[in-house]
C-alpha cells in the first residue's frame, strides 16, 4: 500500500435515514438522459453492443410482461456499456394496424361517423393526429421503468425512412417471383373485416356441436358447421375405402338447394374418422379447397364479409350464426339428420385482436412464398449463425419455419403501409419502388390494401439502423447482439425478421442470440386475466415499492425459456432488499469507509476482509458466468445473497468491533468494506439502476456508476483458507444465537460463559470477535455452568443462565413445542406407512411429506437438546 492509513474522513456524504425511490428515479433518469449516457456513436472504436426493443403496440400501456422483458434488456445493455461496449438500445413502436384502426374507429363512432364518412385520405389524417396526442402513452412509462434506450434514435414503423425500406423489400420480393396475388382460402375476422395470418388466429377448445347429415341413403356426412353446407360442390370418400369405390364418380342432390354434387375419391380423406365421407366446400375451408384444386371443382362463396349468408334461399340475410340452428331445424323437418352430438368440443380459430370466431375465406389475396426464407431461416440456426437460448426451445423454431405456410401479407384497412402495386385499365401490373413514379392516367389505381403489420416489423432489426441507405448507423451496429422476446411470438415475429434479414441482408441474420423467455403469471403460475381478476399493473408497483423492486422481483424468476410468477409479496421483498443496501451503505459512509486509494493486501488484511473479498472474486465471476448464459434469476440470486449474506448480515457485523476500536486496522476494514460495496453497486447496477446510483455515487463521489467499468476478477483471488476459517466461524455464531434463542434469552442480553476448542476449530484469533457478536462475557469466579452446548467438532460453549431465565416458563415453553413437533412428526409418519397413501399419492406430495417428516423430526432433537441444558 503506497498511501497513510489515516483516520476515517469526516467529509464523507450523508445518506438521508430512509431510501425514497420517489425522490431519486425521476431526478437519476433525467439526468442520464441530459448527460447523453443512453447515446451510441458510430465513431467509436469500441465493440459494438446493439438490441432493438420488440416495438410495442402505439395503443399500448406499460403492462407487467413489457415491464419483464425491458428489465432484462436493460440489464444486459447497462453491463455491455459498463464492460466497454458501445451499446445501443434503439426504441421505438409498432404502428399496430388493426388495433389502431380500431381505436380511432370507435372514437368516430361515438361521435356517430364512420371511416367511410371520412374516406381514406381524411381517415389516416385522423389516425396521425391520434397517435401525435394520445399514442404511445408507453414510451413515457419506460422512462419510469428505467429503460437506458437511445432516445434520439427513436422510430416508427410509419415513419418515412422505415416506409421506404417497406417499399425497398416489397419490390425486392415482387421483382424475385416471391410476392404473387391469388385467390386462396384465409383466415378472415367477420369483425376486423381484414385477412389475418395463420399467426394471428388463436385456437381455443370450445363448445359445438357434431351434426351428422344424410344426403342419400348411401352418403352420410358429419360437420361442425352445418351452414357451409350451403356451398358444397362435393362429396369426398378415401378411393381404396371399400364401401364407398363404387360411389365414386357419381352423384347426390344436395339436401336443401336442389343441386347435384359429384363424388370424388381424394386420397386427404380419413375412412376411419365419421362414417369416411365428407363434405367438400371449397370456398369455406383450407383442406375442401385443396381438394376442389385436385378435383376441379368450383368454389361457391355463401357468406359476405361479415359473416352472413348470401346464397339464395329461405336463409339468406342470416348470421352464420343464426343460419346454422335453422338449417339443422329444416334438415330435421326432412328426416335427414341421423345424429348430433352436443357439446362436442373441438379446436375453434378466433381473431387474436378482437375474439371474434375466425371464418375460413377464399379471397383475392397477396402473398409471400416463404419456402426459400423460411429455408434460409432454418439453416442459420442449424449452421450455428444464430443461438437460441434455451438451446431446447430451437425445436420449436424449426416446428415452424420447416413447415410454413405461404403468408398472406395483405390487410383490407386503411392505416398501414399501402402495397405499392397499380392496376392500369387493361389488366396491366405495376409494382412500384420508392424511387420510381407511380404510372398516372385513365383508369390507373393503386392496390387499396395494405401490408400486415408484422411485414413492416419484420425488417425491424435493420430498416431502424437506415437500411435502404448503407448508413454508418447500419455499419456499426448491424447485425444486432441479442434478440430479447417472449416465446410465444417466436413464431409472429422472429422467423420473419429472421426470413428478411437474410435475405435484404446479404445472407447476415439480424442477431447473434435469441434469448427466449416466458410469460409473466401470478404467484400460483395463472395466466394474468381480467377475468381472473390478478392483472398486476407495473406502473402501480413502481409507484408503491420503487422500480428498482419492480424490476428485481421480474428478474429474479427469469429462468430462460420458463414462465414467470410475480406476487406483490415478492415485491415487497425487493424494496426490503433495495432499503437493506442503503442502510449499509449509509451505515459505510457514516463510519467512514471509503474508496479513495487501492485496495490493501497481504498482511494488512485481517482474515475477516479477505474472507469478503474473496467471496467478491467468487461472486464477480459466477455473475458474469451466469450473465452470459442468459441466466438472469440465478444472477439475481447469487448477488442477493452475497449483498443480503455476506456483505449487510456477516461483513458489516464482523467489521463493527474493528471499526469501534479505530487505528490502523481499522482504516484498513474501512477501504475494504468501501471497495466491496463499490464492487457490489456495479454488479446490481443493470438490474436495480437506481438506487445503485444514488448509493455509488455517494460512496465514491464519482458521476455516474452507469460508465463505472463492470467488475472482473482479475483483482481479487480466491482465499479458501479465509473461507474456511470464516465458515467455522460463521458456524459457532450462529449456533450459539440459536442456543441462546431456544434457552429464551434476549439477543441483547449478555451473559458469561467459557468458550472451549477454539484453537482446534482454527478460530482461536476470533474470540473477542465471537463474544462481541453473541453477547457472551468472561468466566469470573462464580461462574457456574448451567447450560452447554457442542458445536463445529472441537468447539464447546458453557454458559450461566442462572437469573438470566425463567427457568420454570422455559421449560413449559418447550414442553408444549415438544408436544407440537411430536405430533407433526407422528401426523407424517403415519402417512408414509400407509401403502394406500403411498399408492395413490403422487411423488411430489409424497416428498413434501418426507420433508415434514424430516423437520419435525429435526425439532424434537433441537427442543429435546434445550430441555436437557436448562438447570434443574
Amino acid at each position: 500500500m503506497t498511501e497513510r492509513l489515516d483516520a476515517h474522513r469526516t467529509d464523507a456524504p450523508t445518506l438521508s435515514a430512509q431510501y425514497q425511490p420517489g425522490d431519486v428515479e425521476q431526478r437519476r433518469y433525467e439526468q442520464w438522459v441530459a448527460a447523453g449516457y443512453f447515446r451510441a456513436s458510430t465513431d467509436s472504436e469500441k465493440p459494438p453492443f446493439t438490441i432493438v426493443i420488440p416495438p410495442p403496440n402505439v395503443t399500448g400501456s406499460l403492462h407487467m410482461g413489457h415491464a419483464f422483458e425491458h428489465t432484462l434488456m436493460d440489464a444486459l445493455t447497462r453491463r455491455k456499456r459498463m464492460q466497454g461496449y458501445e451499446a445501443l438500445w434503439l426504441p421505438g413502436m409498432d404502428h399496430a394496424g388493426i388495433a389502431t384502426q380500431n381505436v380511432v374507429e370507435r372514437q368516430l363512432a361515438a361521435e356517430g361517423l364512420s371511416r367511410h364518412d371520412l374516406g381514406r385520405e381524411r381517415f389516416v389524417e385522423r389516425v396521425w393526429q391520434w397517435k401525435a396526442e394520445s399514442g404511445g402513452r408507453i414510451l413515457g412509462q419506460m422512462r419510469r421503468l428505467g429503460d437506458s434506450v437511445d432516445w434520439d434514435r427513436e422510430r416508427f414503423t410509419m415513419d418515412e425512412g422505415l416506409s421506404r425500406a417497406v417499399q425497398t423489400i416489397f419490390k425486392k420480393l415482387f421483382d424475385d417471383g416471391l410476392i404473387y396475388r391469388a385467390e386462396r382460402i384465409i383466415n378472415w375476422c367477420p369483425r376486423c373485416l381484414t385477412a389475418l395470418s395463420d399467426i394471428e388466429v388463436e385456437h381455443t377448445d370450445d363448445d359445438g356441436e357434431l351434426v351428422s347429415i344424410r344426403y342419400s341413403d348411401d352418403v352420410v356426412v358429419a360437420t361442425t358447421r352445418a351452414e357451409t353446407m350451403l356451398g358444397d360442390t362435393a362429396v369426398a370418400v378415401h378411393p381404396d375405402d371399400e364401401r364407398y369405390k363404387h360411389l365414386i364418380g357419381t352423384e347426390v342432390e344436395l339436401p336443401l338447394t336442389g343441386r347435384r354434387i359429384p363424388i370424388v375419391g381424394d386420397e386427404h380423406v380419413d375412412p376411419s374418422f365419421g362414417t369416411g365421407m365428407v363434405k367438400v366446400t371449397p370456398a369455406h375451408d383450407p383442406n375442401d379447397f385443396e381438394i376442389g384444386q385436385r378435383h376441379d371443382l368450383p368454389s361457391l362463396t355463401i357468406m359476405d364479409e361479415r359473416g352472413v349468408i348470401t346464397a339464395h334461399g329461405p336463409f339468406q340475410g342470416l348470421d352464420r350464426f343464426e343460419a346454422r340452428p335453422a338449417i339443422v331445424a329444416a334438415l330435421r323437418e326432412q328426416g335427414r339428420i341421423v345424429a348430433e352430438k352436443r357439446p362436442y368440443v373441438h379446436a375453434v380459430g378466433h381473431c387474436s385482436r378482437c375474439r371474434t370466431t375466425v371464418e375460413p375465406r377464399l379471397s383475392l389475396q397477396w402473398f409471400i412464398n416463404t419456402s426459400p426464407l423460411a429455408k434460409a431461416a432454418g439453416d442459420a440456426v442449424r449452421d450455428g449463425r444464430v443461438r437460441i437460448e434455451p438451446a431446447d426451445m430451437a425445436k420449436r423454431y424449426f416446428a415452424w419455419v420447416d413447415n410454413m405456410h405461404d403468408w398472406c401479407i395483405s390487410r383490407q384497412l386503411w392505416w398501414g403501409h399501402r402495397i405499392p402495386v397499380w392496376y392500369g385499365p387493361d389488366g396491366e401490373v405495376v409494382c412500384v419502388g420508392p424511387d420510381e413514379q407511380p404510372p398516372t392516367g385513365d383508369g390507373w389505381h393503386q392496390d387499396e390494401d395494405v401490408l400486415d403489420t408484422w411485414f413492416s416489423s419484420g425488417l425491424w432489426p435493420f430498416s431502424t439502423l437506415g437500411w435502404p441507405e448503407q448508413t454508418a448507423d447500419l455499419a456499426k451496429f448491424y447485425p444486432t447482439s441479442v434478440l430479447v422476446t417472449g416465446y410465444d411470438i417466436l413464431f409472429f415475429w422472429v422467423a420473419r425478421m429472421m426470413m428478411f434479414g437474410l435475405y435484404a441482408m446479404d445472407g447476415r441474420p439480424p442477431f447473434d442470440v435469441i434469448a427466449l423467455h416466458g410469460m409473466v403469471r401470478d404467484q400460483f403460475g395463472k395466466k394474468m386475466s381480467k377475468t381472473f381478476g390478478n392483472v398486476v399493473d407495473p406502473l402501480d408497483w413502481i409507484d408503491r415499492f420503487g422500480a428498482d423492486a419492480t424490476r428485481f422481483t421480474l428478474a429474479r424468476g427469469a429462468n430462460p425459456g420458463q414462465d414467470v410468477p410475480v406476487s406483490e409479496e415478492w415485491c415487497q421483498g425487493s424494496r426490503n432488499f433495495c432499503n437493506k443496501l442503503w442502510n449499509a451503505t449509509r451505515f459505510a459512509l457514516m463510519n467512514g469507509a471509503h474508496c479513495t486509494g487501492p485496495v490493501p493486501a497481504g498482511a494488512q488484511l485481517s482474515t475477516v476482509d479477505r474472507w469478503i473479498l474473496s467471496r467478491l472474486a467468487s461472486t464477480v465471476a459466477e455473475v458474469n458466468e451466469l450473465f452470459e448464459a442468459y441466466e438472469f434469476a440465478k444472477v439475481c440470486d447469487v448477488l442477493y445473497h452475497f449483498a443480503w449474506d455476506d456483505v449487510c448480515d456477516w461483513y458489516v457485523e464482523l467489521s463493527k468491533p474493528v471499526l469501534a476500536g479505530g487505528g490502523e486496522q481499522a482504516e484498513v476494514s474501512r477501504r475494504v468494506l468501501g471497495h466491496v460495496l463499490d464492487q457490489l453497486l456495479r454488479l446490481l447496477h443493470p438490474v436495480i439502476p437506481f438506487v445503485t446510483e444514488e448509493l455509488w455515487t455517494a460512496l465514491t463521489g464519482q458521476d455516474t456508476v452507469l460508465t463505472a467499468a463492470w467488475p472482473t476478477v482479475a483483482g481479487e483471488q480466491a482465499d479458501t483458507a479465509a473461507e474456511a476459517e470464516i465458515a467455522t466461524l460463521q458456524t459457532v455464531v450462529t449456533e450459539i444465537r440459536r442456543f441462546r434463542s431456544d434457552q429464551g434469552l434476549r439477543p441483547a442480553q449478555r451473559v458469561a460463559a467459557r468458550l472451549d476448542g477454539l484453537t482446534g476449530a482454527g478460530i482461536a484469533a476470533h474470540k473477542p470477535l465471537i463474544r462481541s457478536l453473541v453477547r457472551l462475557d468472561e468466566a469470573g469466579d462464580d461462574f457456574q455452568a448451567s447450560a452447554t452446548l457442542a458445536v463445529a467438532g472441537a468447539v464447546s460453549v458453557a454458559l450461566d443462565t442462572r437469573g438470566s431465565i425463567d427457568v420454570a416458563a422455559e421449560r413449559a415453553r418447550l414442553t408444549k413445542d415438544r408436544a407440537a413437533a411430536e405430533k407433526e412428526a407422528a401426523q407424517a409418519r403415519a402417512k408414509l406407512d400407509n401403502p394406500a397413501f403411498l399408492g395413490k399419492a403422487p411423488e411430489p406430495v409424497v416428498a413434501k411429506i418426507r420433508e415434514r417428516l424430516a423437520t419435525a423430526e429435526a425439532d424434537l432433537a433441537r427442543i429435546t437438546a434445550a430441555l436437557e441444558a436448562l438447570p434443574s
